[in-house]
Formats: structure tokens, C-alpha cells, sequence
């Protein structure tokens, strides 16, 4: 039987990868949060000489489950990872074992970096690495289309084989708006997805309660998860805001809960984080992810 990403350790969660991440997800029933992260941001940290505390391990500490880096050719020098209060790494494996959490990866299509680029070479690196998750997505302003993303996943899964996790989908309209459809959603799993991303109801316009419920049934029924996220901003918004995205998450069905980068440089609000946590699998589940945060043996680069 699948373990639930809920009953895992620090250490069990750094060796979590691949689809076994993917069905950990699933079999939580909708209570993994996942935090995207800028890659090069030590948000709290007033120094320059490498102290502090990266954003990695903030929201870690506020109860994320799994983080993904955005922007990740900000932190990386070619061969190196170098992030600020955490040190220099030289793989994704080293830098899970150390904050205790698997890192995923987002990826684009289009004329970005190389290493954020979604080609299959650049996403071959960077599982060779130890990246858990590979989320692909498109940043705003990139004119990034539903059909853009599918042809994109499909290449990618031909040529990254059956175990990766691949989680594709739009968070905003990325500078190309179009409807939300149950079939944009599920032709990406026909294209090897076995993640999609979905707007949560209230943070992009059009996507309401109703509309969002059917198409993460369709996508469920396909074999996939959902990942409901809130990539508008309101990542920084009031508190009184939490609740109602929490639960309007929980009754579409969703299967992780995703805070994006927009609100302290390059991260969420790690207050409404844990709200959103504490809304969706309670204190118990919230305080015990905390509680195994913490930094583990760093491996000599």
C-alpha cells in the first residue's frame, strides 16, 4: 500500500520522487501543500556572506510538504546550486537530505534559460540531479497556451520514460488567456502528465466552484492528480482570504495545495500558508510537518 506523503519523515520525504511522489500525493486525499519558491531568494536574511535562511526553509517550517524552485538558472552556475543562507550544493538529492523535503523543479517552454527550458535534454539534467517533480508551467507575460503546454508534455514524457513526475498545466493565463475546459485538462494527461495544474476558484476570473469540480473529476477519472494552486498573487493577500480558498479547494476536490512566489521576495506569506494548512488537514497534520523541519548533514562539495 501507497504511504500517505502525511506519515513520512524528514528523511523519507528528501527520498521521495517520481511517480512515488505522485501517488503519496494521491494517497493523502487532498492534504499535501507544496510551496513554489524563488531559487535564489533568502527573503529574511540581512546578510551577504551567505547566512540566513532561504526561502526553501521558511516555508518548509511553515508546513509545506514539498517546495518547488522557480527561476532556477538564478541559482545555478553550471555545475553548482548556490543558494543563500544554505550553502553551495551540487545536486537536488544533497539539497532534499538537507532541508528534508523533496524539491521540485518548474520548467517553461518558449525562449527562456536553458535550464528552465522544457526540452528533453535540459529536464534529463535535471532529474539526473535528484529533482522530485517537474512542474511545467508558463511564468506571466510568456504566452503560454493549453496546446503549447500539451504538445510540450508529450515530448517531454517521450523522453523522460514513465517514472518521472510530471506536473503540467497553467496557474494564470501567462499572458495568452483561454478558457479553463475539462478537456484542455485531461488532454494533458493523454500527453503523459500524471500531475495537472488547476486554478483554484477565486484566484484567476472565469474559474468558478462548479467548473473547477468537473474538470478535476475528469482529470482524476483520467489517472492523474490535481494540483489547485494560487499563482495570482493572493499568495500575499488578507488573512480572511485563506479560508474561503482552503475550502472551496477541499470541496472541488483537489489533491495538493499549492502557494505561489508573489509576496516577500520571492515567496508566499508563510503565515497563510500555515492557515491554509491548519484549514485543509488541521493542527495535528500542520504542527507535526513543522516540527520535522529542521537541517540535516550536509554532504562536502
Amino acid at each position: 500500500m501507497t504511504e500517505r506523503i502525511l506519515d513520512l519523515d524528514r528523511e523519507e520525504l528528501a527520498r521521495l520522487r517520481g511517480r512515488e511522489l505522485t501517488a503519496a500525493v494521491a494517497a493523502a486525499e487532498g492534504r499535501t501543500m507544496i510551496a513554489e519558491v524563488f531559487a535564489e531568494r533568502a527573503a529574511l536574511s540581512p546578510h551577504t556572506d551567505g547566512r540566513g535562511v532561504h526561502n526553501i526553509e521558511l516555508v518548509a517550517a511553515f508546513g509545506a510538504d514539498i517546495v518547488v524552485l522557480n527561476l532556477i538558472e538564478r541559482a545555478w552556475d553550471g555545475e553548482r546550486l548556490r543558494l543563500p543562507g544554505l550553502g553551495t550544493f551540487t545536486s537536488f538529492t544533497d539539497l532534499a537530505a538537507y532541508v528534508g523535503r523533496p524539491i521540485g523543479v518548474n520548467l517553461e517552454p518558449g525562449d527562456v534559460p536553458e535550464i528552465r527550458r522544457a526540452r528533453p535534454e535540459h529536464a534529463k539534467r535535471l532529474i539526473g540531479m535528484g529533482a522530485a517533480l517537474l512542474c511545467l508551467t508558463a511564468n506571466p507575460g510568456t504566452g503560454g497556451s493549453y496546446e503549447g503546454l500539451t504538445r510540450v508534455t508529450d515530448e517531454l514524457r517521450a523522453g523522460l520514460g514513465d517514472d518521472v513526475a510530471l506536473w503540467s498545466g497553467k496557474m494564470h493565463h501567462a499572458g495568452h488567456p483561454e478558457r479553463l475546459t475539462a478537456r484542455r485538462l485531461t488532454a494533458l494527461v493523454d500527453a503523459g502528465a500524471d500531475g495537472v495544474v488547476l486554478p483554484l476558484p477565486g484566484t484567476m476570473p472565469g474559474v468558478t466552484r462548479e467548473l473547477a469540480a468537473e474538470a478535476v473529476a475528469a482529470v482524476q477519472d483520467a489517472g492523474a492528480v490535481v494540483m489547485g494552486t494560487i499563482g495570482t498573487s493572493q499568495e500575499g493577500a488578507h488573512a480572511d482570504v485563506v479560508p474561503q480558498l482552503a475550502l472551496n479547494a477541499k470541496e472541488i476536490g483537489v489533491d495538493a495545495h499549492h502557494f505561489g512566489d508573489a509576496y516577500l521576495p520571492g515567496l508566499c506569506d508563510p503565515e497563510l500558508l500555515y492557515a491554509y494548512s491548519v484549514a485543509i488537514r488541521g493542527r495535528r497534520h500542520t504542527w507535526n510537518r513543522m516540527a520535522l523541519g529542521g537541517r540535516g548533514t550536509r554532504v562536502p562539495v
